[in-house]
């Protein structure tokens, strides 16, 4: 199968008129040409699949509520649409049942080939209790070698866990990087130290920076100074103008690059659904407008997409396209460790693709080269 691409998207950088054979499911070559062979043309942008670490939910289903193939399914599809090609489907903090009955679902979806689920990303249970958020304060728990066994499961995919780093040990986090999974850090009152140490004993990312975390202050400068500060932590940033102003996404892409940012949803069920209220953990969680919420108005995950997070780092904070994509795409798959398979389009890398109009919108996604 061949392509002929007018305007191409690598995940580093843009390149015209490329001609891209597919087989197998993944680019076999991948050329300038000047079209002189009869192949079916991409108009607007080519880029590479969106990758979203943080999903909860989506077309009306919310992971915990029931965590299923059938509930990962409708998710996936749900955002698809909107150019999601890869996404880690993420639990909430919930009990230990809950939490095997997920990565059974998981693990399923993986074994089955279902395209689209690359791992799983548990966020929480071991977070803080002051920054809990909208997590259940019943289930936020210290360790256990329950959940261990869980996180460190070989039939996931690629396993993240966000952890509070003052409610857990560094030898845990060593003992989860050991074993390849990633520990993000978030939902935390951490001091600044605190984080530091973890990241040196092998944390890697920062879950929805500036939400739910110590903020920088005066005298101390908390998660979130020292996620700005630090060189090598990838941070997820959920830029929907509800949970970070405009000028804090651009203070943190300022300090750590687009290379370092990662477009996340934070998605829940309301995300390709008409309805507006939605249940999670005995709670409703209203739609107004672009934000949810909970009865008291604090934040419940958002009803963001990957296309429109795209657009809003282009339209409202004043990104390139090509930073935007290379949030959403290459940035993503280096913090999942999957940049060999995944986040550009180059020889040998899966053929899953978006392709784009001038306006950023969504026209065709392809998986597999298909």
């Amino acid at each position: 199968m061949k392509y002929f691409v007018k305007r191409l998207f690598d995940g580093k950088q843009f390149k015209q008129n490329q001609l891209i054979t597919v087989e197998n499911g993944k680019v076999a070559s991948l050329s300038s040409s000047d079209n002189d062979e009869d192949v079916q043309v991409i108009e607007g942008i080519l880029a590479p699949a969106y990758i979203d670490v943080q999903v909860n939910g989506g077309g009306g289903a919310l992971l915990n509520n029931e965590p299923s193939l059938s509930t990962i399914k409708t998710m996936l599809k749900a955002h698809q649409q909107f150019g999601t090609g890869s996404m880690l489907p993420t639990l909430i903090t919930d009990d230990i049942d809950v939490m095997k009955r997920t990565a059974d679902a998981v693990a399923s979806a993986i074994a089955q080939g279902v395209k689209g689920v690359i791992g799983v990303h548990f966020e929480g249970p071991h977070l803080s209790g002051p920054r809990k958020g909208i997590h259940p304060l019943e289930h936020i728990r210290k360790i256990t070698d329950e959940e261990m066994k869980i996180f460190t499961r070989k039939d996931l995919g690629q396993v993240c866990v966000t952890v509070a780093p003052e409610n857990v040990s560094l030898a845990c986090i060593e003992s989860l990087v050991r074993e390849n999974v990633i520990v993000s850090l978030g939902h935390s009152n951490a001091s600044d130290q605190q984080t530091f140490d973890a990241i040196e004993a092998g944390a890697t990312g920062f879950t929805h920076l500036f939400n739910a975390m110590s903020p920088l202050t005066s005298r101390a400068s908390g998660v979130v100074g020292a996620a700005l500060l630090d060189d090598s932590a990838y941070c997820g940033l959920i830029v929907d103008n509800e949970h970070v102003s405009i000028n804090s996404c651009k203070l943190a892409i300022k300090c750590k690059g687009p290379e370092k940012i990662m477009l996340v949803t934070d998605a829940m069920a309301h995300v390709g659904s008409s309805d507006t209220t939605l249940p999670f953990a005995g709670m409703d969680i209203t739609r107004v407008g672009n934000k949810l919420t909970i009865e008291g108005g604090t934040l419940a995950g958002s009803a963001l997409d990957m296309e429109t997070a795209v657009k809003n780092a282009v339209n409202l904070l004043g990104c390139s396209i090509g930073q935007a994509l290379q949030m959403a795409t290459s940035t993503p798959a280096a913090f999942l460790n999957m940049q060999a398979q995944k986040g550009a389009i180059d020889i040998g890398l899966d053929a899953d693709w978006v392709q784009l109009d001038d306006s950023l919108s969504v026209t065709r996604l392809f998986i597999a080269g298909q």
